[in-house]
């Protein structure tokens, strides 16, 4: 949408929802348009392609005040999702509309389950904390672990956002970095206690999903993590061996669009994702170009 003044005004009263994005996005705008006010300038969020989830997988366990105020699932990642969306069918054909788990590892990282090509399903949630284990943020996390830093620890809102956003994931565990490709390279057992769990936990969230999607007919890998880490694929296809996935070696090690066995019954493909040519699209779109 372009973000004339009730469009900002929209934007600003959401602050309190994503505090540590919103401000930052803001100030952006501002300053973009100081700098170019003859020009249309265009916001694309990136919560949209989650529109599709139902009610049960937006709703949170909590009183029913606090979801009239917005406190829900919202789901991120969706510039990304929507361009596999786009291109998948151009792979799979008519097999791109079945149960489709995409997964987007990258620093930050989440799955979408797909159906229809539609999002059903999605680890992230009210922010992008939530789901998966990622560079630097935890992932899902007990509430009561919470609970006890602050009432044990003493610790405040600033030091809890900071541990959990930038001192925790893969270079929380690990000790090391938060580059995957950093601890793929190192010896270190921190460093493959790290990367077991990343793949661990990301196989565990695809098992969840599945369910979300009515089944696992494709598992499509993209982001960073997700495009270029073999190691990272194999080990997520092991934990999913149950489903019938078979990863076809050599495919994985070259990063081939198509990576499962023949005999295997679920597709796997590795697809590039490209986020700002989703918003370079729709801003086109929008603009009748």
């Amino acid at each position: 949408t372009r973000i004339p003044s009730d469009v900002m005004r929209t934007i600003q009263q959401l602050s309190s929802l994503a505090p540590l994005h919103q401000p930052a996005v803001i100030k952006i705008i501002h300053e973009v348009e100081k700098l170019y006010p003859n020009i249309p300038h265009i916001a694309c969020f990136d919560t949209v392609f989650h529109q599709t989830l139902p009610q049960r997988e937006q709703r949170l366990p909590i009183p029913e005040w606090y979801h009239k105020e917005g406190i829900r699932r919202y789901g991120f990642h969706g510039l990304s999702y929507q361009h596999i969306a786009d291109v998948l069918p151009h792979y799979m054909g008519a097999g791109a509309y079945g149960s489709v788990m995409v997964a987007h590892l990258g620093n930050g990282s989440s799955i979408c389950a797909m159906k229809d090509l539609k999002s059903q399903a999605t680890s992230m949630g009210f922010s992008a904390l939530d789901g998966l284990m990622m560079g630097t943020r935890t992932g899902s996390l007990d509430p009561g672990v919470i609970l006890h830093l602050v009432e044990q620890k003493g610790m405040d809102a600033k030091s809890l956002s900071n541990l959990l956003y930038k001192q925790s994931g893969l270079l929380g565990v690990s000790g090391i970095s938060q580059d995957m490709r950093a601890l793929l390279e190192s010896d270190e057992e921190s460093a493959k206690e790290a990367i077991e769990l990343f793949c661990y936990r990301a196989a565990c969230m695809i098992g969840q999903l599945t369910m979300a999607a009515g089944g696992l007919d494709a598992l499509v890998f993209t982001g960073g993590i997700g495009e270029h880490a073999a190691p990272v694929r194999a080990r997520i296809a092991e934990w999913l061996a149950w489903t019938g996935l078979s990863l076809y070696p050599a495919a994985n090690e070259r990063h081939a669009t198509r990576i499962h066995t023949r005999d295997s019954k679920i597709e796997v493909l590795v697809v590039p994702t490209n986020e700002e040519w989703m918003i370079g699209h729709h801003a086109v779109n929008l603009l009748g170009l």
